[in-house]
């Protein structure tokens, strides 16, 4: 939990501690089981289905793509058949690992609480990764049983345990059918005990194995529970992300807590996205901000009913104003809101709550219950206040237990119970949190520096631009300079001198693109962040073949 702080000392308004230089929360506390407690993140998970008013008969799951249905009852009872058949008939046990690699399907949540509930390790990851990329992970995490699927298994080497087809009749067999045997007796499983292994998106380098204990799991699901609000009905929910993700790991077992119909969607497309909202009445998507921006452009959204909208959750990096702004405009009737998280804080940790905080312009959200912050000024580690930037640190029940098989990682990101986040933050007077970018990625020009999602929010905003990443290009004068790759939008013809041009007008002179290259596509990871290393890469190779 955090650090109790002298009421005296603490603004109301903004959570500062002046005499700790500490953000604390303004939301409800937690309400946690003991530290101790022999419980694992599955049955609290579940056991936290009493606060809502639904029964175990409503629809848990929907396959998009064949329209099959499974009730929370259903649920339940396959979860609790494969965690016994996995135990008796393929000897896992608590403190195993199993590698997972499938596309979203409506298996996996099942497989989840399956292997939660028994104390085996998740290790999910993305079927498009190489394999040598997925040799990495496997090092990382030491599995011994893997679950794919018949279009990603022949990545994987044999392992202790053998692979099983989650797409295969013996999957299905063993969700199923009923136990013959009565289950050995299962080791209990503790909050301390690692639950998952998730791999950091490897923007700045190799993936790191992230492990997330079942405290961290619970401490999310609590938080959740704190700002539950009833609905008329159970919201319909279509995940975007994916499962393997930790935004759409946690999506799916905040879903369960609160008895949502989760739409399950294998392949996204934004067409059947589109249509499975239409279809199955959507309520509410869970997604990163390349959708935001597509649906906020217009003519995109044509030819589709999408009244069923309440609401939208994104994550994964900031929405620029004009963004937001458009998407309002589009969308008058759905609240949108954001958050702000990583993998090492068992994602969302800063969230907007409620249509009068999702009206703050620019913000990602206020802290969590339970959650402490800081503003670390980056030439004198001096804590900041409100106002004043800096990288945030982060600390609570919710911050990672450390990094897999990487000491010097830790060192450098767990310092004294506070995890550097690497972004550059502020908190303003009310709480509310602002990413400026990540301290790695801001563009240095002669001295100045220069945010490039600020750019990017810009471009984003012109008519003519469909997508848009700002890296530094070097330069010998001024050291680097901003520059653009820009996906002109179909039929467009907007040119370098008109790009440059729209941006000069409305930032100061450091801040102006110096440089433009059109590209068909621009390269992100799972969840829509920027790969920026690779646009770094077609840089470097440009700038060796003119040497």
């Amino acid at each position: 939990m955090a650090r109790k702080c002298s009421t005296n000392t603490m603004d109301p308004n903004s959570g500062f501690n002046s005499a700790s230089r500490t953000f604390h929360s303004l939301r409800p506390p937690l309400n946690l089981p003991p530290p101790s407690a022999t419980l694992s993140a599955a049955a609290y998970t579940l056991s936290l289905r009493r606060n809502s008013p639904w029964s175990d008969s409503e629809i848990a799951l929907i396959d998009s793509a064949t329209s099959h249905q499974l009730t929370y009852s259903d649920f339940i009872q396959r979860s609790q058949n494969l965690a016994s058949n996995l135990a008796n008939l393929h000897g896992l046990t608590k403190g195993h690992t199993a590698f997972i690699l499938s596309p979203n399907l409506t298996q996996v949540p099942i497989l989840y609480f399956a292997l939660l509930s028994i104390g085996v390790v998740l290790s999910p990851a993305n079927p498009a990764s190489t394999r040598s990329e997925i040799s990495h992970l496997l090092a990382l995490s030491k599995p011994v049983i893997a679950f794919a699927t018949s279009f990603s298994a022949h990545k994987l080497p044999n392992l202790p345990l053998r692979t099983i087809l989650l797409d295969s009749p013996e999957f299905d067999s063993l969700m199923t059918a009923v136990a013959s045997l009565a289950a050995p007796p299962a080791e209990e499983v503790r909050q301390s005990d690692l639950a998952v292994v998730l791999y950091s998106s490897g923007t700045t380098g190799k993936a790191k194995g992230v492990m997330l204990t079942h405290r961290n799991l619970t401490a999310a699901m609590a938080a959740y529970d704190a700002v539950r609000v009833q609905t008329e009905r159970p919201a319909v929910f279509l995940h975007t992300v994916p499962y393997f993700h930790v935004y759409g790991f946690t999506s799916v077992m905040r879903s369960v807590m609160m008895v949502d119909t989760v739409v399950v969607m294998g392949r996204f497309s934004l067409g059947k996205m589109l249509a499975a909202v239409e279809r199955f009445g959507v309520t509410n998507l869970s997604t990163a901000p390349p959708l935001v921006v597509a649906m906020s452009k217009e003519g995109v959204t044509e030819g589709y009913d999408l009244t069923s909208l309440k609401g939208i959750s994104c994550g994964g990096a900031p929405l620029g104003k004009e963004t937001v702004a458009a998407f309002k405009s589009k969308f008058p009737g759905t609240l949108l809101v954001q958050g702000y998280g990583l993998t090492e804080s068992t994602a969302g940790i800063i969230r907007t709550t409620g249509p009068v905080e999702a009206s703050q312009p620019g913000t990602t959200g206020r802290l969590l219950a339970g959650i402490e912050a800081k503003i670390v000024n980056t030439e004198t580690g001096e804590a900041m206040s409100p106002g004043e930037q800096g990288e945030l640190w982060l600390r609570g029940p919710l911050i990672m237990k450390g990094y897999v098989g990487d000491p010097e990682a830790n060192s450098a990101t767990l310092v004294d119970g506070w995890l550097r986040t690497g972004d550059l933050c502020y908190f303003d007077n009310e709480g509310f949190m602002y990413v400026v970018d990540r301290l790695k990625e801001l563009i240095k020009y002669k001295g100045y520096q220069v945010a490039p999602a600020e750019l990017e929010h810009l471009l984003q905003s012109h008519p003519d631009i469909k997508d848009v990443a700002v890296i530094p290009y070097p330069d010998e004068d001024a050291g680097q300079v901003p520059m653009a790759f820009v996906v002109r939008q179909p039929q467009s013809s907007i040119g370098e001198a008109e790009i440059i041009e729209f941006v000069a007008k409305q930032v100061a002179p450091y801040k102006k693109i110096r440089r433009v290259a059109f590209v068909d596509s621009i390269p992100k990871n799972a969840t829509g962040k920027i790969l920026r290393k690779d646009l770094s890469k077609i840089v470097l190779q440009q700038s060796y073949s003119r040497l």
